[in-house]
């Protein structure tokens, strides 16, 4: 099998680009695990391990510092746009946020822009829809004190 090609789309601003230095650490039907450094440098966080659960259409990501702390758990609404022919996986960024902080402050972020995306016609009825639904069922998970099963996927793995 060719090796998995990760891109990332973005609406705002429109662009897709390739990830061609993040390292695939884990790969199944269910989820990709992924190592990674930021793509431009940041003076908040450097690098970082990521967790795409394909079936539940969320991203969720731990942000380090340079000196190895944690930043913060970071979790994106995502679209999962797979080719299995070529091993080649889209992920289109569908706006809202969800940041979990070190001390378990829970923040949802970037809900305007979901708006604004809307409204600009950048993505459909449908698509909005399954962004509400799917930042319905991460929230879920956290207020339910169920964040930990998919935390577990990338602590699991030391990362």
């Amino acid at each position: 099998m060719n090796k998995l090609t990760l891109y990332r789309k973005r609406l705002i601003p429109d662009e897709c680009i390739l990830l061609k230095d993040d390292k695939v650490v884990k790969q199944t039907d269910e989820i990709i695990v992924t190592t990674w450094d930021t793509l431009n440098p940041k003076t908040k966080f450097q690098y970082g391990a990521s967790c795409y659960f394909l079936k539940d259409g969320f991203k969720v990501s731990k942000f380090y510092r340079s000196d190895g702390s944690l930043y913060c758990w970071y979790c994106d609404i995502i679209q999962c746009d797979y080719d299995a022919s070529s091993n080649r996986l889209v992920t289109t960024d569908l706006l809202a946020d969800v940041v979990i902080l070190p001390d378990g402050t829970v923040k949802v972020v970037d809900l305007d822009e979901l708006a604004d995306a809307f409204e600009q016609a950048l993505l459909s009825a449908d698509m909005l829809k399954a962004a509400l639904r799917q930042l319905n069922h991460l929230l879920s998970l956290i207020y339910g004190s169920q964040f930990g099963c998919l935390q577990n996927e990338l602590d699991s793995l030391g990362l």
